[in-house]
């Protein structure tokens, strides 16, 4: 029986635009297949704020960090906390990652075209020992344009091996099974879905008008994870994180389902991890929805006053932008949903950027002069329109009227007034005492250390009940599903392996399906900025690897 392809990519996401990439420079032949149609090339990527983890760059020394691999892998380490017989190989994957990250990443990518945003970002600060979870310094690097211009350079790779012919890119086409001949994945099949104009990220039919199978020497799995499905989401929700919230949103459209990874195992695959996952604790609902639920992210600065439901301030170190799945944990234990942070307009005008290629048009757009009118508006547009049309603010000029406004959102009187007052002018007083015992006056003093923190991300101290610092705002946060950590189990060579540990001939996973590399490269947590990092760096090695394979 004669092969349709060298290798099949399923997943047109960034993962599988980089697997296709390098098989077509290696001069391999690749049916690239995916479920959505071709405006929805790039994948979750697309939507990304284009955030990436590098380590000594010349961006973080111009802004005087000084960082090293040792520090970044010490910072790897005691965030995965790998402590599973299967994090063998999340572990090697690890080692290997960093050493990318801290070696040919940002060159490689330099070459592909891709440029940096010139201040580097501090995600995941941590506030633990020095060898638990968090970014010992800056590192989460904005990708000028975002997650397009992540994108651009291997989309235009691919469009490039389809002139050459070496690539046929295979759109509206949904995988239902793998098959073996002597041992080896060889087939795909699935059913051809009809023709769609839906808009990128917009549901598209499911109309099923036939069916196709094709057959590679290889197959590359680059399907994604789970964060569209909540039912899957449920279903493999940690014990302990507590009881899943009764109400998400979602970060991701929903046809980042996962089905993919189940119909990899009926194939002789083993998926490992599946209770690691990652979920933002700082949702809100996007006034101007794409797919459903559609929630955006608040990427925080360390400012805000972080209360649970009931008004009361969530315990260190779980401040803004330190540790979102303790948060989580946190938060499943309060019997409630959602949580609020409380600030002024201050605040939010300098901490407040929302995640996401549409929510920051001018770094999307590359336009140096939208960048500096940012810088020098008091609130920038996007976060503006929430501020007047998102259904999760309360923007008032006292705080008995905030309060008021807070429970009117709910439905319920949680916040009380006098208790929450008390904590504020307690926590005022505290902006005053140069010897303060708030932790997270000392956090925000610390943080304006940093030149990048200072000049764009971290409001001077100051006391949030001045009428001088414009309105108080409540802002009311929910679950948002983002990314599963566990995937399918891999070799350093993006081999897919079975449950003996045995490499699956013909298998290869890269991305969010395979955790990123190893079946869980994270462990139990991330440090951020490294989701799209480890789709570049696990999409190149099974590419690579599978070029290899079929010489």
């Amino acid at each position: 029986m004669a092969y349709d392809a060298d290798v099949i990519v399923i997943g047109a996401g960034l993962a599988g635009l980089v697997a296709t990439a390098e098989l077509a420079a290696a001069g391999r032949s690749v049916i690239l297949l995916d479920q959505e149609p071709e405006q929805s090339i790039g994948g979750q990527a697309h939507w990304s704020f284009g955030g990436l983890f590098l380590v000594d760059s010349p961006e973080q020394r111009r802004m005087r960090v000084r960082d090293s691999r040792d520090l970044a892998l010490q910072d790897w380490l005691g965030t995965a906390g790998f402590d599973r017989p299967e994090d063998h190989w999340p572990r090697r994957w690890a080692e290997a990652y960093v050493d990318f990250a801290a070696g040919e990443k940002r060159a490689w990518l330099h070459r592909l075209g891709v440029r940096f945003f010139p201040v580097v970002g501090w995600a995941e600060r941590g506030g633990y020992g020095a060898t638990g979870h968090g970014n010992s310094v800056p590192r989460f690097h904005i990708t000028w344009g975002t997650g397009p211009g992540l994108v651009e350079p291997f989309e235009r790779r691919v469009r490039e091996g389809v002139a050459r012919g070496l690539v046929s890119a295979r759109f509206r086409h949904r995988v239902t099974g793998l098959g073996r001949t002597g041992g080896a994945v060889d087939t795909v099949s699935g059913e051809v879905l009809e023709p769609s104009g839906a808009p990128r990220g917009t549901a598209s039919s499911r109309e099923v008008t036939g069916a196709f199978e094709y057959r590679a020497q290889a197959v590359v799995v680059t399907s994604g994870g789970i964060g569209g499905n909540h039912e899957l989401v449920r279903a493999q929700w940690p014990e302990r994180l507590g009881t899943p919230p009764e109400h998400m949103l979602s970060g991701v459209p929903a046809h980042v389902d996962g089905l993919m990874l189940g119909i990899a195992e009926a194939a002789g695959a083993h998926h490992v991890n599946r209770d690691r996952m990652w979920h933002y604790t700082e949702g809100i609902e996007n006034w101007d929805p794409i797919w459903a639920r559609h929630g955006i992210r608040i990427l925080p600065g360390p400012s805000s006053l972080w209360l649970d439901a009931l008004g009361r301030r969530l315990p260190v170190p779980l401040f803004p932008g330190f540790d979102t799945l303790g948060t989580l944990e946190h938060i499943m234990r309060t019997g409630h949903d959602h949580t609020w942070f409380v600030l002024d307009q201050r605040i939010i005008g300098k901490e407040f950027a929302l995640s996401g290629s549409e929510q920051n048009p001018d770094l999307t757009g590359r336009s140096v002069r939208d960048v500096i009118g940012r810088a020098r508006t008091d609130v920038p547009a996007p976060v503006r329109a929430f501020m007047e049309k998102g259904a999760d603010f309360v923007v008032e000029r006292d705080l008995s009227a905030l309060v008021r406004g807070m429970n009117a959102l709910t439905g319920e009187p949680l916040v009380d007034e006098a208790a929450l007052r008390r904590e504020i002018v307690a926590r005022d007083r505290e902006i005053a005492n140069p010897f303060t015992k708030d932790l997270q006056v000392t956090a925000i003093r610390g943080a304006r250390r940093y030149l990048g923190d200072r000049l764009i991300r971290t409001a001077a101290p100051h006391r949030l009940l001045d009428p001088k610092v414009g309105p108080l705002i409540a802002v009311r946060l929910r679950v948002l599903t983002r990314k599963s950590l566990g995937g399918l189990a891999t070799d350093l060579s993006s081999r897919v392996l079975t449950a003996e540990g045995e490499p699956l001939p013909g298998l290869y996973a890269a991305g969010e399906a395979a955790g990123f590399g190893g079946g869980g490269v994270h462990g139990y947590r991330a440090l951020e900025g490294t989701f799209l990092g480890g789709c570049l760096f696990s999409g190149r090695a099974a590419g690579r690897a599978a070029a290899r394979a079929v010489a």
